[in-house]
């Protein structure tokens, strides 16, 4: 999508995104390896019955499905960061991950017009409608001089 195709109010939708048990131990393994991600057995008498997937694996996710529905082909070319990001829920082997972004706000900024800023809510819900992701982002955009 182009900058400004972007809206307050807009919810763009995304997946669903089935997470497999090895990509979950594999993406842990390699950047976020602790036991309740890595080793099913000792996961399995955790404090959540199982393995779970690592937060980062999750915000991963979801700039994946964000890249795919919104982003490709578009101005964007940064972030200056989030507002927050949080993991109420865990994600689990075999999840239907689905996104709703829901635009904030999307301005030009003043200080350089070239420049388009847009303030987004990232959701992301398992197959029983559970949010596992909730971050608010900013993207920014380059756009020609008026």
């Amino acid at each position: 999508m182009k900058f400004a195709e972007f809206h307050a109010g807009q919810v763009i939708e995304a997946g669903p995104y089935l997470v497999t048990e090895e990509e979950l131990v594999r993406f842990a393994s390699a950047y976020d390896p602790q036991w309740f991600h890595t080793d099913a057995q000792a996961a399995a008498e955790g404090p959540f019955g199982g393995l779970i997937a690592s937060g980062w694996h999750t915000c991963g996710i979801a700039m994946r499905l964000v890249a795919q529905a919104a982003l490709e082909g578009s101005e964007s070319f940064a972030s200056p960061g989030l507002d927050y990001v949080k993991w109420p829920n865990p994600v689990r082997p075999g999840d239907s991950l689905r996104l709703a972004a829901q635009v904030i706000e999307v301005r030009r900024s003043e200080k350089r017009p070239t420049l388009g800023i847009l303030r987004w809510q990232w959701r992301l819900v398992n197959q029983r409608e559970l949010t596992v992701l909730d971050l608010l982002a900013t993207s920014l955009f380059k756009l020609p001089a008026d």
